[in-house]
């Protein structure tokens, strides 16, 4: 009797435990881990929150996908279109163009190095790291970001970089020069041109006009230099394509450029008069930093670091006569 006593209580105590376990109590083995899936970024800190900025220190946008050196000349160097950094986070555009102007960033970070060592101070540079299919920097917010918060808090950085750069020149040195440097690659049909396109936001049937047409306060004042020519004592052809022009002196050094003396215009042949930065930094709507778009072929300048040291020590000793002569000011420190 007491060994079926005994079994009873067995019995019982085995259910106990197995309906415990079915009432949701799990074993140590069982116990979840925490959920560990990157949670979506949706709000950002405000502009400026990691200023001040101080002179030959680098600063990143989120996720680096901007990068400003801060500089102490009153030289903004920006290359939009020449980063290469693909995230996943953000999707590729779906319209406009999204092709790389290749070695752009590599051409504008020697540029950088070059002036350095002839001025003894430092251009601002803001580069955009970031491939085209992810961002254009060179285009209004809507066709630059499509649509995507990451990708417009990047643009909103360049931007916002660059504005702190004209500020700071303007309180420094009442006036100054913004380069927005680019790439272009052969013709539709072929033909490359091995000139440097400098764009003023003149179009090319502009330029191919006669001088006598061209030197007027009407297109003066819808170029992207009319401060440098308010305070230029040549006059408007002087400073867009004479002997004094950044072209003429650009080629005199060996780097053929449109427009200058030798080549006053495209002569009908393709050509890119500046875009969304030269008309937004520049100084046709307003303010006294003028902008110079340039569009550099890939022989001879854009090849490889020998091509690139070798331009850029033309391009800073065009930069230093060309401020000096309209600007009345030397970039040597």
């Amino acid at each position: 009797m007491d060994r079926y006593k005994l079994l009873f209580v067995s019995f019982i105590t085995i259910g106990s435990i197995i309906v415990g376990c079915e009432d949701g109590e799990k074993e140590p083995d069982e116990i979840v881990p925490p959920d560990t899936t990157p949670v979506k970024q949706d709000t950002f800190p405000a502009l400026g929150h990691d200023g001040p900025y101080y002179a030959d220190s680098v600063y990143y946008g989120r996720e680096e996908y901007v990068e400003y050196w801060a500089g102490d000349l009153p030289i903004i160097l920006s290359a939009p279109h020449g980063g290469s950094l693909t995230p996943d986070e953000i999707p590729n555009r779906t319209y406009g163009t999204t092709v790389t102007d290749v070695n752009t960033y590599q051409l504008t970070k020697t540029l950088m190095d070059t002036m350095v060592a002839r001025f003894g101070g430092r251009p601002h540079v803001i580069l955009c790291r970031l491939k085209r299919t992810k961002l254009d920097a060179n285009r209004d917010s809507v066709e630059a970001a499509q649509e995507d918060k990451y990708a417009l808090r990047a643009w909103q950085e360049y931007h916002h970089y660059i504005g702190v750069a004209k500020k700071k020149i303007e309180n420094d040195f009442g006036s100054g020069l913004f380069f927005d440097m680019h790439g272009h690659g052969a013709n539709p049909d072929g033909y490359y041109d091995l000139r440097n396109w400098l764009g003023y936001l003149l179009s090319g049937s502009e330029l191919d006009l006669s001088d006598a047409v061209l030197n007027t306060n009407k297109f003066k004042n819808e170029s992207s230099i009319r401060a440098l020519v308010d305070s230029s004592s040549y006059s408007f052809i002087e400073v867009l394509r004479g002997p004094n022009s950044f072209g003429a002196l650009l080629d005199s050094l060996g780097y053929k450029s449109v427009p200058s003396v030798n080549d006053p215009g495209p002569g009908g042949m393709r050509y890119f008069s500046g875009g969304y930065n030269t008309a937004r930094h520049g100084s046709r709507d307003g303010g006294i930093i003028s902008a110079i778009q340039v569009e550099a072929p890939k022989p001879g300048i854009r090849e490889n670091q020998s091509t690139w040291s070798s331009f850029s020590s033309a391009f800073t000793s065009t930069v230093s006569i060309y401020y000096n002569r309209h600007l009345k000011r030397n970039l040597n420190r």
